[in-house]
């Protein structure tokens, strides 16, 4: 009976395992599972906002985005009017307006030449056109949860993706102050693929759209979209003048061989994979010469010292003549002793630093396990704003980790005012970010953009910070204040030693420029594909290359930040929590310089609100990885501090 019982548990435990494959087989993430449909079922067509995109010179000339449905573009809507799809909160804060549309392509069932309705448009809905068209913009639909794109050949590569959206309009690259043509047809061609052994299962695996703009004679009974002859339309901008115009469409169904799991492969292409590669190996040189450099550092220099203090400190110096010369030798070859009694000293704010410290270390795990879901997998581009919404979620749940650590630094840096940081630690810095993201909001609201937020989804954010963030944030601060301080190795004098006068690279402004650049020189390269894939409308999804550099930012910041404020000590000067704090952190210095870089070479916004909306945003994730990068620099500082002096033995 004993042997009998003891397997069954053993049993199941295989049994479990052998279906193991199939559980996970059967297993699709939230929102991705694929959907079958047989010949003549209507496949839903969403259109999304209309958002700018390269103009004919390669530049960007706006940051808003439209509705599909504003009431100048006329576009076509459904029997009994659009509605709204539901949507993710990070869908929504990037600007995702998805509504339903009056295309209705059935599986498998070629349609030809259906018209929509016909618009007429005056003097300002046919200038607000043209100036969208010149500008860039491209519509946005979606078939299936996929984006409708233009399928376009890299030369480089060698192969053939879709690019998600195509154009409002045609306009002459030869002539750009030529007529301006305006797009009211479109041929929707859908890749399906069918379901291995069920012949009347189809998938959607594609699609791409092709527009064309067609001046139909007014009056026509059977319109005739084939017929490439048809002059274009243009919208005439002439004062009490009216353009008439037909809207029509035809879906093409195509059989493919591309499987449903990998239908997202012709969208998710690489520009210059070596890019990529040259950028990770610079990196990963740089990172190994500081780590090199900081091992001599630690090992070579740090160790005599070490070994010669602690020498010293066991000779008997009142039976030893010329002892004191002796000493004084030591502490001239190495100055980081002689501040022993000062460098845990109480550095000046430590209320703000401690906040900061806490808001860093929250974003720090944030940004990591975002980056890891990601890399695993789970945020995939089929499930629209899937990484806005974890990024949000886990910012929100990791305020715990944000309230413990501003805790711990404070009451470590003897602060007394411990309510006043248990309240700043989840407001200070949120409320920065939410009125600067609020006041930016305002701008879109007034331009009547469609990535404006609502002020629903505004009120819902705010409620599940003070509903949940905070909560947690307190918790993790009274756990901070509970625990036992860090104790420093060194006893603290009562005196502050005077500091002597620096050399010019360990000044304040120079050493923050040269210890910021090189984590900047870290991510510099991606950095460049995430602004792109954010302001021209394109997927982001390379997260293999974003861990690797988010890992050697990480090293850089840490290795060159205790490598300043190694040397900072050996010059007696022992403030160097702002310093590591502020010199790390200068690295979104750089990157907001960066921004207005890419602003004069890459886009040219003209009016001030898109101007204001760019610098706002830049200003604003430059202000949250400053805080990133500075926690990183002076965890990584206070870690090699506390080592150094708990090496050495003082009486």
């Amino acid at each position: 009976m004993k042997s009998s019982s003891s397997i069954a548990p053993t049993s199941a435990l295989l049994s479990a395992l052998l279906a193991l494959p199939r559980l996970t087989a059967a297993f699709y993430l939230p929102g991705v599972a694929p959907t079958s449909y047989k010949p003549g079922d209507t496949v839903p067509l969403f259109v999304n906002s209309i958002k700018p995109v390269a103009a004919v010179d390669a530049r960007l000339h706006s940051v808003l985005s439209y509705d599909y449905y504003d009431p100048r573009f006329k576009f076509c809507e459904p029997e009994g009017g659009p509605k709204y799809v539901s949507e993710s909160l990070g869908s929504i804060l990037f600007g995702d307006r998805i509504m339903t549309s009056p295309f209705t392509p059935k599986m498998a069932q070629n349609q030809t030449c259906v018209k929509l309705c016909s618009a007429q448009y005056d003097t300002e809905s046919a200038h607000f056109v043209n100036q969208r068209i010149a500008k860039g913009f491209a519509l946005n639909w979606l078939v299936d949860g996929l984006p409708a794109g233009q399928d376009l050949y890299d030369p480089l590569t060698g192969t053939d993706f879709y690019s998600p959206g195509f154009a409002l309009g045609q306009i002459s690259a030869g002539d750009p102050d030529g007529p301006t043509a305006f797009n009211n047809h479109y041929d929707i061609i859908i890749e399906y693929h069918k379901v291995r052994g069920h012949e009347n299962q189809l998938r959607v695996v594609g699609a791409v759209v092709q527009p064309y703009s067609k001046a139909y004679t007014s009056g026509e009974g059977e319109l005739d979209c084939l017929d490439d002859s048809i002059s274009p339309v243009v919208l005439s901008e002439d004062v009490d003048q009216t353009t008439d115009v037909t809207f029509t469409y035809s879906v093409y169904w195509k059989e493919s061989s591309t499987a449903w799991a990998t239908r997202w492969d012709k969208y998710l292409h690489v520009f210059d994979p070596k890019i990529h590669w040259f950028s990770l190996i610079n990196s990963a040189v740089v990172v190994v010469f500081l780590t090199i450099t900081v091992a001599s550092v630690l090992f070579r220099a740090l160790r005599k010292d070490i070994e010669r203090y602690n020498r010293l400190d066991q000779i008997n110096l009142d039976d030893l003549s010329g002892a004191g010369n002796l000493e004084d030798g030591v502490q001239e070859d190495s100055g980081w002793k002689l501040v022993h009694g000062d460098v845990f000293r109480t550095p000046a704010h430590p209320l703000l630093l401690s906040v900061l410290l806490g808001n860093g270390a929250q974003l720090f795990a944030m940004t990591g396990f975002t980056i890891c879901f990601a890399l695993l997998g789970f945020l995939s581009p089929s499930n629209r704003g899937s990484l806005g919404t974890i990024a949000v979620f886990l910012y929100t749940l990791l305020s715990f980790v944000g309230g413990y650590v501003s805790a711990r630094a404070y009451k470590s840096m003897n602060g007394e005012q411990w309510k006043l940081n248990i309240a700043s630690t989840p407001l200070l810095v949120p409320s920065i970010v939410f009125s600067t993201f609020f006041i930016l909001n305002l701008f879109l609201w007034a331009n009547g953009a469609a990535g404006a937020v609502p002020f629903t989804t505004m009120i819902v954010i705010v409620a599940i910070w003070f509903i949940i963030s905070v909560p947690l944030s307190v918790a993790g601060s009274w756990l901070g204040f509970r625990a036992k301080a860090l104790e420093p190795p060194v006893r603290t004098n009562q005196i502050p030693r005077q500091i002597p006068p620096a050399t010019t690279y360990l000044k304040p402004i120079p050493s923050m420029l040269l210890v910021g650049i090189l984590p900047f020189g870290a991510i510099f390269v991606e950095l460049y594909f995430i602004m792109s894939s954010i302001w021209f409308s394109k997927i982001y999804y390379m997260f293999g290359f974003l861990f690797l550099c988010y890992g050697l930012m990480i090293i850089t910041c840490a290795a060159v930040t205790i490598l300043m404020v190694y040397f900072l000590l050996c010059a007696e000067n022992y403030h160097w929590q702002w310093r590591a704090f502020l010199a790390a952190g200068m690295s979104a210095g750089y990157i907001f310089a960066n921004a207005l870089i890419y602003l004069i070479s890459k886009l040219s916004l003209g009016g001030l609100s898109g101007t204001v909306l760019y610098i706002g945003y830049s200003a604003l994730l430059s202000f949250l990885f400053f805080i990133l990068t500075g926690s990183i620099g002076f965890f990584a500082s206070w870690w090699f501090v506390r080592k150094i002096y708990g090496s050495i033995k003082i009486d």
